[in-house]
């Protein structure tokens, strides 16, 4: 029988199958964990998704919250866009409240696991609180990650008082960025946080490319298209952008509930052939994407961290982001890249302009760029770090 700790993950991003295109940062953790735990993830089940399987020498089990073809809550743009795609969709909530609790108490009594790691606040901390109080016995260590949406999004006093209830009994709080952590402070004054970035592949996966794969002209963003994002203030940049380059193209990957509405606008700027929307595209493609562009724009109205900008900045390719508390830990105005006013679109064109006008500046910005990200966001030290603190917990 193997000695190693027990750790179970609860989250509702996970990729469904082998090659998925859903974010894979919590796999890509629990994976880098299993050295030193025995690791098994719970996430919802999605059509054609396997009930059980092994990834990457991860158990992962995919709980039931409805027939298969209904199970349309999660996944594609995450539980609130698909929401807001559907008002329908509420009538779903329930179930898979009830479901994820019921399945994470028969988990927790079958593996009784040292450490219970949820992402996300609400739903995956409010669930792991309440399923402990069901557990007999000894009750696994409890850390909660809030990624931004979680304590950013769903405003209001329920959802504030539910946020702080769910705090106030965690084991721990992790956050991704000192930003997360103020907001999580005015929540819950009584209880810090502690601040922990998911990562990324900066030493396999997002590097630096061929100096012949760069082009001077490609922009390039990177996201789920919804309105939080920004990507309609990038669209309307285009065309003060292609008065001074006029060869500069903008490739928007990632797909959403905005896509036709972006498409729409893009059109009625006369931006045809200028804007691509290649859809979302599966995590293996990115790498190139980043390494032949010659800017990244992250346009975003709000951030929890801005994981697309430390991929792009992996590659060295130059960043122009929106002025936000968590992205100005990544991008520093004027060394690793440049920022400006969010849902600015004037203010995004000059900063584009000023970039593609100045390729020495640009390269050294994005060289350094590459030297700040690798420091803090390697997933060598983000799982040392978790790591770190699971066992600091069981102990």
């Amino acid at each position: 029988m193997s000695d190693k700790r027990r750790l179970l993950v609860l989250t509702s991003t996970f990729p469904r199958w082998h090659g998925d295109r859903e974010p894979p940062f919590v796999l890509e953790l629990a994976k880098r964990l299993t050295g030193h735990f025995e690791v098994t993830v719970l996430a919802p089940h999605a059509p054609g998704a396997s009930l059980q399987e092994s990834m990457e020498g991860v158990s992962v089990h995919r709980f039931r919250y409805c027939v298969s073809c209904c199970e349309v809550l999660a996944y594609n743009g995450g539980i609130m866009g698909n929401l807001a795609k559907n008002r329908w969709r509420f009538l779903l909530v329930p179930l898979f409240l009830f479901s994820e609790g019921y399945s994470l108490v028969r988990l927790t009594r079958k593996l009784r696991p040292d450490v219970i790691h949820a992402h996300w606040l609400i739903p995956q901390g409010m669930v792991a609180v309440c399923a402990g109080m069901l557990c007999r016995g000894r009750r696994p260590a409890l850390v909660c990650t809030a990624h931004g949406s979680d304590l950013l999004g769903l405003p209001g006093g329920l959802f504030a008082w539910l946020k702080a209830w769910t705090i106030a009994r965690l084991g721990r709080l992790a956050v991704v960025s000192e930003a997360l952590r103020a907001r999580a402070a005015e929540l819950a004054p009584q209880h810090s946080a502690e601040v922990l970035p998911m990562g990324v592949d900066l030493s396999a996966r997002f590097t630096p490319p061929a100096a012949s794969a760069r082009t001077h002209h490609e922009i390039l963003c990177v996201g789920r298209l919804v309105e939080g994002k920004g990507v309609r203030h990038l669209i309307a940049a285009m065309p003060q952008v292609l008065m001074r380059h006029p060869d500069a193209r903008l490739t928007i990957a990632g797909d959403g509930p905005d896509r036709q509405q972006l498409e729409a606008c893009a059109e009625t700027l006369g931006l045809a052939g200028k804007v691509a929307f290649p859809g979302a595209l599966e995590n293996e493609a990115l790498p190139s994407l980043y390494g032949r562009a010659a800017v990244f724009v992250l346009p975003s109205l709000g951030e929890g961290l801005g994981l697309t900008a430390i991929e792009a900045l992996g590659c060295e390719c130059p960043v122009v982001a929106s002025d936000l508390a968590a992205v100005r830990e990544v991008v520093i105005d004027g060394v690793t890249g440049l920022l400006c006013r969010p849902g600015d679109p004037g203010g995004l064109a000059a900063k584009i302009i000023w970039l593609l006008d100045h390729p020495e500046q640009r390269a050294a910005m994005a060289h350094a760029g590459r030297q700040h990200v690798a420091e803090k966001y390697g997933w060598e030290t983000v799982a040392r770090n978790y790591r770190q603190l699971f066992d600091a917990m069981i102990s």
